[in-house]
């Protein structure tokens, strides 16, 4: 069949085809009239991929692979994700819905999981494939109902993602309280181990640039020195005080007296008071009361003065033979710490094994406390990388049936269905529409198509018409006729 042939059988069956168009819209639109609408709501999600773990700062994998989302979008098309709506949404306190399951199911099975299965039914998850974002739409005839399922299918995902988070996190929190235990006990024995060895040992640092040993032995050294210097001054003092003694000279001068403030305040009130006598002597005389108090009193203040001096002197004696004693208790304290910190010495290789014993269950049991810190905050975490961008609101117009589209199906499956109508009724009744279709039917060459000669005929009809209704003298025997092909 050639391409003039199915043109010429749709010209010819044009009235079938537009019957089918026509009983096809009006199907199409008495049943978008019957049906009752359905409304979808969607929630906007977007997925936090900072690549940082909030707890222990460590950088992760990038996290939008296509097998990271393929998975949340299966999370949030799963039976478990829609336990919990159901649970989120009390769908089972619902009398109409409990009657609802027993009609259908008889009462067999789990309420929660026919509901379950149904939500899922109605709930539709799209990708965006350049962003982060995840759309989850829902559709009900109920707008609210439908809204409220697309929040609640949101929320419900929000709280699976974080609890499979959590609860791995709460498990190994269980695993390192056990472990960090167990660590610590470890540690206090051999602690304990330590420090009943420092104790017999009588070692009290464990640092070997800081040993108390060694400090002690480094400040009975400089001790020593000070005092040795000491003995030395001390001696050229006493040497310097016998010296003035033979010689009978007065010991004013030496630094002891000379340092005094005492002496230097005797001699300032002594000068004073000699010179008050000698203004009372030349003013008043020598048997004058006042003179008489002024002497009494230069000759105690020079008696003060000579027993101070004195005093003053023996000191030189004194801080003599106390310097020559600590020098003597400091030799015998620095032989017998020398004696300790051979010993000490000689117990260090015990002690550093001890102490790296220490230090391995320190470093054992700080990292288990810090692994047990951070999953038990891991554990404790509420905040998810899923944020809600856009909550569903419940629609205002039907998202089934749209009249326009389903009407212009309808036309075109119409326009369809009417072809193939009229192709099969010409099939079981074939007809001749052409030259070719006679060709084939009669196996013989066409030679020419008469045309169209309707608007001839009419023409000379109107003439013969005309020429009837003229006056006329003769009439003819037989009217002019035309043939017309069919």
């Amino acid at each position: 069949m050639t391409l003039h042939q199915l043109l010429l059988i749709l010209r010819a069956r044009y009235r079938l085809i537009l019957a089918m168009m026509f009983i096809t819209v009006v199907v199409a639109l008495g049943l978008c009239l019957v049906l009752p609408p359905r409304y979808t709501a969607s929630t906007t999600l977007v997925i936090d991929s900072k690549g940082i773990d909030p707890v222990t700062g460590a950088v992760l994998p990038a996290q939008l692979i296509p097998s990271y989302m393929a998975t949340e979008l299966d999370i949030i098309q799963s039976r478990a994700v829609a336990l919990k709506v159901v649970q989120d949404l009390k769908l089972t306190e619902n009398p109409a819905i409990k009657q609802s399951f027993i009609d259908n199911t008889g009462g067999a099975g789990s309420i929660d999981q026919w509901l379950a299965g149904g939500l899922l039914n109605k709930l539709d998850v799209k990708p965006s494939r350049e962003s982060r974002l995840i759309e989850v739409s829902f559709t009900h005839p109920n707008p609210n109902f439908a809204a409220t399922a697309a929040n609640a299918f949101a929320s419900a995902y929000i709280q699976t993602s974080l609890e499979m988070k959590v609860t791995p996190a709460r498990g190994s929190a269980t695993w390192f309280d056990t472990q960090q235990k167990a660590l610590r006990d470890q540690l206090e024995q051999t602690q304990s181990r330590l420090s009943r060895y420092q104790s017999d040992k009588g070692i009290t640092s464990t640092d070997q640039k800081v040993d108390v040993e060694t400090a002690k032995l480094a400040e009975i050294s400089t001790q020593l020195i000070q005092v040795q210097s000491q003995v030395y001054e001390y001696s050229s003092r006493q040497k310097q005080l016998e010296d003035f003694i033979a010689r009978n000279r007065s010991a004013d001068s030496l630094p002891e007296v000379l340092a005094s403030p005492v002496i230097q305040e005797l001699k300032a009130r002594l000068s004073a008071a000699e010179s008050k006598q000698g203004q009372a002597s030349t003013n008043l005389g020598v048997n004058h009361p006042e003179y008489q108090k002024l002497e009494s009193e230069v000759t105690s203040l020079r008696k003060k003065l000579k027993d101070e001096i004195n005093t003053a002197a023996s000191v030189i004696g004194n801080n003599l033979r106390i310097a020559k004693a600590r020098e003597r208790e400091l030799q015998d304290a620095m032989a017998g710490q020398k004696s300790r910190l051979l010993e000490f010495n000689r117990n260090r290789d015990e002690l550093g094994v001890l102490m790296k014993e220490v230090e391995n269950a320190q470093r054992a049991y700080e990292t288990a406390s810090q692994r047990h810190a951070e999953t038990t905050l891991e554990s404790r975490n509420d905040q998810s990388n899923v944020i809600v961008l856009n909550p569903a609101i419940a629609p205002v117009e039907p998202a089934f049936p749209k009249i326009p589209l389903i009407l212009a199906v309808a036309f075109v499956v119409g326009a369809m269905l009417g072809v193939g109508f009229a192709l099969l009724a010409e099939l079981l009744d074939r007809r001749i529409r052409g030259a070719e279709d006679l060709a084939d039917a009669v196996s013989v060459k066409v030679w020419g198509i008469l045309g169209d000669t309707s608007n001839i005929s009419k023409g000379v009809e109107r003439k013969r018409k005309a020429y009837l209704k003229r006056p006329r003298i003769l009439t003819p025997v037989q009217e002019p006729t035309m043939g017309r092909s069919g």
